[in-house]
């Protein structure tokens, strides 16, 4: 047999021409795909029966889909089948692009069928077509479809109504529910339909347990098929006499709901599972609108959108949660019976879905999260870079492309970061500034903004930090001063002067280095956590001012680390820190995903103790604050080894300061 075949480099239609090819039969397939790799592909999978696959350039838009009128003589009279497939399965396309390619092109296909003289005529419908009819929809209704507003649910009902009344030649009709990948394999194209729901359920098992219920929406049947059983049940009932002018549903008799069909990918990836299942239909009291007040609702538009986006989760995607319509298969099932065609049980192949969309289409898995993707090329200002955190940031940053602004007081230890910096390549740019010294704070800002313009990401690292019990501060209220000085306001004017640039621009980073003394309210550290918490206060203001101008702030509680400024205290050469490379770490990590925090498991886990049971931490900070004594060099004493109690507390709370 010969065969003519639209889409057939597509994702069902390159699977039938494969099975079609194995029935010894010519396959002329049209694509304006001239993709050298894409055609190569095709071939490899159509194996040692390639030969008999001939490749027709044309487009759909065109009249007799622009196929050459050599090839149309040559075809004529030949074609025993039609399949027409080529379309856009896709909700998101614009409603031009579907009417152009989903009803215009069937109807040039129709006309090229005929031109050619075939045999019979496929056409790949859809159950789109019955649009959002509630109740169960049969393979002998058309008419009766509604809800038929939205562009790809209206060009689907429309190309099938075009077939049902220009068809000059004998026709069938396929109408396959949402397709899925190969039951075998997983194998997929795209991003569509229940895939769009992955990304929610990946991100719900990062952050919590496997064996945690949740709560979720029970929704509307939705039927899924993998695309092996549409291709094998279009091949078989293609084939078989005495069928012309029947409509058959490609559907699993036994569609589920979405809270189901959630529950089972969740499964799959080992996420957790819904063990309350609320039906969407009981919102139903609240009048419509009410809804799209709330809808029309600024911070409701946004925060709704911004949380969509994290979820890949079109927004289209809501208005079909209660889908009302459930298809009636039985022409379907008489044609395929005694054939061994039938649609495999989701929960049989549901693992093979998640983990081909997992390894292979994931949107992460394309976005560039490269330190170097995110920053060649940009200007990256880091304070405090002649030594600890800031320099071991400095190095990898340089290193990976950015203009690197190296700001501290000493210029020799500058010279030397920079000199560093050289031989990994990078572009270091030195500015020594006193940054407790607020005009000369400013001053550098300006000859920063002057040298290079604007300033696309800000690493206010410098700091200072003092351990001291208040009782023994009593004389030194310099130390507060001091500390403020630099820890927020010399971070606060290195701030502003670097907004009204990111502002003209219209984009930019904060990266604010605050400390875990924060979260856990650290005793002995009032001074230093005081000074930090100002930062992370303002830090939370100017967000909530900028979002909207895509400007970022990223506040990094970091944990103890092993830099010069903890050195006077002994007790941490006996206690576990991280090293100023980890701390580098953790700023990479801000600059390529711009979190809004960056905080140890047990920084978190002290912030909500506080919150929680503020009376019970207290009393368990105060007896660390009784076991961990003033330093020797604040009480003017010798300095004595810490005991076993003080090692063996400060190894139990990692990273916390005592």
């Amino acid at each position: 047999m010969n065969y003519f075949i639209t889409g057939g480099t597509g994702f069902i239609g390159s699977r039938l021409v494969a099975r079609l090819l194995e029935r010894g039969g010519n396959v002329w397939f049209l694509t304006r795909n001239d993709d050298a790799a894409h055609l190569e592909r095709q071939f490899a999978r159509w194996g040692e029966n390639a030969s008999r696959a001939h490749m027709v350039t044309g487009d759909l838009r065109a009249e007799n889909l622009g196929v050459a009128e050599e090839t149309l003589s040559q075809l004529h009279g030949k074609i025993d089948h039609f399949f027409h497939l080529a379309a856009i399965y896709d909700l998101a396309a614009s409603a031009e692009m579907q009417q152009r390619v989903n009803v215009e092109g069937t109807r040039n296909a129709l006309r090229l069928a005929e031109t050619l003289g075939a045999g019979c005529f496929h056409h790949m419908s859809s159950i789109a077509a019955a649009g959002l009819y509630d109740g169960v929809f049969r393979e002998d209704m058309f008419e009766e479809a509604k809800g038929l507003d939205h562009p790809y649910f209206a060009t689907k009902h429309e190309s099938e109504k075009l077939v049902r009344e220009e068809c000059s030649v004998p026709c069938r009709i396929y109408r396959p529910g949402m397709v899925v990948g190969d039951s075998r394999t997983g194998e997929m194209d795209k991003v569509d339909g229940p895939y769009q729901l992955f990304k929610a359920i990946q991100k719900t098992r990062s952050l919590l347990p496997q064996w945690m219920p949740t709560i979720g929406i029970e929704g509307g049947r939705i039927n899924i098929v993998p695309v092996d059983f549409v291709v094998a049940a279009t091949d078989h009932i293609a084939h078989l006499p005495g069928l012309d002018g029947k409509v058959f549903h490609l559907t699993d008799p036994k569609a589920r709901r979405i809270g189901e069909v959630l529950n089972i990918f969740s499964e799959a990836a080992h996420a957790p599972e819904m063990a309350l299942r609320v039906n969407a239909r009981m919102f139903g009291f609240v009048p419509s609108y009410v809804w799209k007040g709330l809808a029309a609702f600024r911070p409701v538009q946004r925060v709704t959108s911004s949380v969509l986006e994290s979820l890949a989760i079109p927004p289209d995607l809501f208005k079909f949660i209660n889908y009302p319509t459930r298809f009636d298969s039985r022409e379907t099932q008489a044609a395929l019976e005694g054939s061994g065609i039938e649609v495999p049980d989701l929960e049989s192949y549901a693992d093979k879905i998640w983990d081909y969309w997992e390894r292979n289409l994931d949107p992460d898995l394309f976005i560039d999260r490269s330190l170097a993707g995110k920053i060649r090329g940009r200007v990256v200002v880091i304070t405090g870079a002649s030594s600890g955190i800031g320099k071991a940031a400095a190095l990898k940053i340089g290193e990976a492309g950015a203009r690197i602004i190296l700001v501290a007081r000493t210029p020799g230890k500058l010279d030397e970061t920079a000199a560093e910096i050289r031989e990994l390549g990078g572009e270091p740019f030195v500015y020594p500034c006193d940054l407790a010294d607020l005009d000369a704070c400013d001053a550098v800002m300006r000859k920063i903004i002057k040298d290079h313009g604007h300033v696309d990401i800000l690493v206010n690292n410098a700091g200072r930090s003092i351990r001291r019990g208040i009782e023994n501060s009593f004389d030194r209220f310099h130390d507060f001063e001091r500390t403020m000085q630099l820890n927020y306001f010399g971070a606060l004017r290195t701030t502003l002067g670097a907004l009204p640039k990111m502002i003209e621009r219209r984009r930019g980073q904060v990266i604010n280095i605050s400390s875990i003394g924060v979260l856990s309210n650290a005793p002995r550290f009032s001074a230093y956590v005081a000074s930090k918490a100002a930062l992370d206060a303002f830090t939370r203001c100017a967000a909530s001012e900028f979002s909207h101008q895509n400007i970022h702030f990223t506040t990094i509680n970091m944990p103890l680390v092993r830099t010069p400024m903890i050195a006077p205290t002994k007790l941490y050469d006996n206690v576990p820190t991280i090293s100023p490379d980890e701390a580098a770490d953790m700023i990479v990590d801000a600059i390529v995903h711009r979190p809004k925090r960056i905080a140890t498991r047990l920084g978190i886990f002290a912030e909500i103790a506080h919150l929680l049971a503020p009376r019970v931490t207290e009393l368990g900070m105060n007896e660390a604050f009784r076991l961990f004594p003033d330093s020797s060099a604040s009480q003017g004493k010798r300095k004595h080894e810490p005991s076993p109690e003080q090692i063996a507390l400060a190894q139990f709370t990692r990273g916390i300061h005592w």
